[in-house]
């Protein structure tokens, strides 16, 4: 992670106006489903879910945390309105950094073109693993490989949003913990 540090420290420095620092509340959206998203975000504290409304129902896909970066996917890829809301679970700060600045000091440096590439082959790897727990056969083994990839999760979101993210409810999570 510290090439992507470097990637990141570099950026503030040759481009401090495409920086935004946000603070939000709980409840408070980086982005709406249907907008557009221009910003990869780096969670200073707090705790942002990634979550998808079908009808009257919402699915926590992802969760962002205190170290983590993340945006609405498909849109900072493509342009196209965004299919996720991004919310604060609690009280959360975020750095916010403009998507065309990104871009720019991405295809200055060789070396950040491969610090790029890890980052993506890392976030593909993390979706293959992602759908791997929503084919396991019993809550129990979702629970498990969560535990496993991301311990730091249990500390950072709330039970409930974690839960949900698991498809399985609060009740069932609290007895997985007890066991």
């Amino acid at each position: 992670m510290t090439e992507v540090s470097t990637l990141f420290e570099e950026f503030e420095e040759k481009y401090p106006s495409a920086i935004t620092e946000m603070s939000l509340n709980r409840g408070d959206f980086l982005i709406r489903k249907g907008q557009v998203e221009r910003y990869t975000y780096f969670i200073l504290s707090g705790a942002v879910a990634v979550k998808l409304f079908k009808e009257s129902e919402s699915h926590t896909i992802r969760f962002g945390y205190q170290g983590s970066f993340l945006n609405s996917i498909p849109s900072f890829f493509d342009n196209s309105p965004s299919y996720f809301d991004i919310v604060a679970l609690r009280k959360t700060k975020v750095k916010a950094f403009a998507k065309k600045s990104l871009y720019e000091l991405i295809e200055s440096n060789e070396s950040y073109k491969v610090v790029y590439i890890s980052v993506l082959e890392n976030l593909i790897t993390h979706f293959v693993e992602r759908e791997i727990d929503l084919l396991a056969s019993s809550p129990a083994k979702r629970y498990e490989r969560v535990l496993e990839r991301s311990p730091q999760l249990f500390n950072e979101v709330p039970l409930k949003y974690i839960a949900d993210y698991l498809r399985m409810s609060p009740e069932t999570l609290s007895r997985l913990r007890k066991s």
